[in-house]
């Protein structure tokens, strides 16, 4: 009876240290996981790799954490194919070895150091890829007979994507992955009322980097932005809408965007402005318009014509000036001052001000 008892208290003693050990192990995991300026994600709802070479992804995996001084992470749509890279934090679970289980980062040559293994390339495989070598090794240097190993992914070394403009949410974003540019949009809150209809991507790091110019648009389907890829480390601008002048005989003189898909002629801009007034030289109408080797041009227009259908409106551009002369004023008007300095004066309306 006392053997039988003294067995029983050695096998209790073997199952609390086997639970400490347990405790240590992942209270040592867990001290790794809060490294700061790592995108983290958490342990089980990151993608797993068995050593089948499945994974299986939870929902919550595409719902990235937002680490302390970054943006949200952008995750393509099947996080399973992610790549592991230089930086990124795995879990390594190796089944019934404790003392090879543990989290380990991906040195910047992209490879992986595992007590007895040594050094394992692992930079661009997925984490069953990970797994599967690991599995390998362990048996080829006859480490393990017939090793079982589990691989998370903890942390994303992701890179950047900044986003300028008009946007609501204008900032940095992680980007572990190149992602199409109408969700990396969407996760910055959207196009402002203010966007224009053109939108920069400059590529790569680098201030010189290429540029590329993907038109938008409010009212159409946006193709482009569903096709084209962003990568780590581009900038993409959203631009304000153009601004066209309204000045002279109106109700309220001032500037207005262009919101209309960029798309503005002269009746529209004069009904923003509310109509024109009692003493406006109607049959005077110009409207100015500078290009960009600094020529000036003048164009003279006839409100009453427009208003009778017997000429069309002229489709303006950004920076136009449109001018209503009072019937006894001179052009440059009684104050001295020119159209092209009114324009620097007024105030800028966007469509729809009441």
């Amino acid at each position: 009876m006392g053997t039988m008892w003294r067995n029983t208290t050695v096998k209790s003693r073997l199952t609390l240290n086997r639970s400490l050990l347990l405790l240590l192990v992942i209270a040592v995991q867990s001290a790794m996981m809060t490294e700061t300026g790592i995108a983290q994600l958490p342990g089980p709802q990151a993608s797993s790799s068995t050593s089948s070479g499945t994974g299986s992804v939870s929902p919550g995996a595409k719902s990235a954490a937002v680490s302390q001084g970054q943006g949200p992470i952008v995750l393509p749509n099947d996080i399973s194919e992610l790549r592991v890279e230089p930086g990124d934090l795995l879990s390594v679970a190796v089944y019934d070895t404790p003392e090879l289980s543990n989290a380990y980062r991906v040195d910047p040559a992209g490879d992986l150091t595992l007590p007895l293994c040594g050094k394992v390339k692992v930079r661009g495989l997925t984490s069953s890829d990970v797994a599967k070598l690991l599995e390998a090794t362990l048996t080829q240097d006859q480490i393990l007979t017939r090793p079982q190993v589990n691989v998370d992914v903890l942390q994303y070394a992701g890179q950047y994507v900044s986003v300028l403009g008009e946007v609501n949410s204008p900032g940095r974003l992680t980007l572990i992955a190149p992602t199409k540019l109408s969700e990396i949009l969407a996760q910055a809150g959207g196009v402002t009322s203010m966007a224009g209809t053109r939108i920069k991507i400059r590529r790569g790091a680098e201030d010189a980097g290429p540029e590329e110019d993907v038109p938008f648009s409010r009212s159409q389907t946006n193709r482009e932005t569903g096709s084209i890829l962003v990568r780590p480390g581009d900038t993409i601008v959203v631009p304000r809408a153009g601004i066209i002048y309204v000045l002279g005989a109106v109700t309220r003189p001032g500037g207005y965007l262009m919101q209309e898909d960029g798309k503005l002629n002269v009746a529209e801009a004069l009904a923003l402005s509310g109509g024109t007034l009692l003493l406006a030289k109607t049959g005077g109408l110009r409207v100015i318009r500078r290009n960009a080797d600094g020529t000036v041009l003048d164009f003279a227009l006839s409100y009453d014509g427009i208003a009778k259908g017997s000429q069309t409106p002229l489709e303006l551009q950004a920076q136009d000036i449109v001018y209503v002369p009072m019937s006894k004023a001179k052009i440059f008007g009684t104050t001295g001052i020119s159209i092209v300095e009114q324009a620097t004066l007024a105030t800028v309306y966007a469509t729809g001000v009441k």
